[in-house]
């Protein structure tokens, strides 16, 4: 059995089972997790499609979160656009930021492009608030309108929404494009010397890393009808990039495992009470240090390879 197929015959599974679990337990609770996890899910393989893949990571992706969410939220309340107008406006917003940042830190050496983004997604978190009479301050932005009202249907269109959102990152990410940034993380300066113009691949990749985000973060506040500079803090940051290395950085479709783990594990740890911050904090530790490599990925690797009975 080839490796493709049975990758294909997973993810199809995969779906299935994540489209099944709302109607199998018939809880709306149940729902809201799985919704938030989904969309944490295209946040995620949002971020490794730049940072996984080229190894610049980006410690201010919730810029790019946050900018989806308020243009969606601006658009919706105040200007009175139809609510579907939100996720290309969105997607618009965070392609437009992530030129501003990443044109002039993507040339610099070092940590500096991290430093920058993990700055400017600060800024834009307070910003919010000092303009508090246009964007509501801590409050934020409330009374935004439902994509869908039905939370089952809703649920299932960002299940979609994730679903087109991996196989067009990660066919990418298979590609000569994605090879291209596999090698600038590999060797960035034999890059260059061959020719590539590296500053070029990763200004692209981070304004399709953005875009993805910018449409789920709009995607969130359609969900939370309300919006809030929060979006913009790090630990939002910090958490996406737990669960792609918990997943399996540079995989793609790890990155949306661990955000489905994580986001359960935290929801099913509620039942700990006060200790439930550190049983997960120590479960993530043991993940990290043990598995390296992550936990998602690496496992479906070894999974595929028995079902191929032993094929490479």
């Amino acid at each position: 059995m080839q490796l493709k197929h049975i990758d294909r015959g997973g993810a199809f599974v995969a779906v299935l089972l994540m489209a099944a679990l709302p109607l199998v337990f018939d809880s709306r609770y149940l729902m809201g997790v799985l919704t938030v996890a989904a969309i944490y899910g295209i946040w995620s393989v949002s971020w490794d499609f730049m940072s996984g893949l080229t190894g610049r990571e980006n410690f201010g992706h919730s810029l790019f979160i946050g900018v989806g969410a308020y243009a969606a939220g601006f658009l919706n309340t105040t200007w009175g656009v139809n609510a579907w107008w939100s996720l290309p406006a969105g997607m618009a917003a965070a392609v437009a930021f992530a030129l501003i940042m990443g044109i002039p830190t993507l040339r610099l050496k070092g940590p500096y492009f991290a430093l920058a983004m993990l700055s400017g997604a600060v800024i834009m978190q307070r910003l919010m608030l000092i303009f508090w009479e246009y964007t509501g301050g801590e409050e934020g932005i409330n009374g935004i309108e439902p994509l869908i009202r039905s939370p089952l249907y809703f649920y299932w269109f960002v299940l979609g929404v994730l679903v087109f959102t991996v196989a067009l990152l990660g066919g990418l990410a298979r590609s000569r494009w994605g090879l291209i940034l596999k090698a600038i993380r590999g060797d960035e300066a034999t890059c260059q010397a061959a020719g590539l113009n590296v500053t070029y691949y990763k200004i692209a990749s981070l304004v399709i890393s953005a875009a993805f985000a910018g449409m789920g973060g709009a995607l969130y506040a359609h969900y939370q009808l309300q919006v809030s500079p929060q979006l913009f803090a790090v630990v939002t940051s910090i958490t996406i990039i737990t669960m792609v290395y918990v997943g399996g950085m540079g995989s793609i479709y790890g990155a949306v495992g661990g955000a489905l783990l994580l986001t359960l594990m935290t929801e099913l740890l509620r039942n700990f009470g006060e200790w439930r911050l550190m049983v997960y904090s120590v479960a993530l530790i043991l993940i990290l240090f043990f598995l390296p490599q992550g936990l998602v990925a690496p496992t479906w690797h070894k999974i595929r390879q028995r079902l191929a009975g032993g094929q490479s």
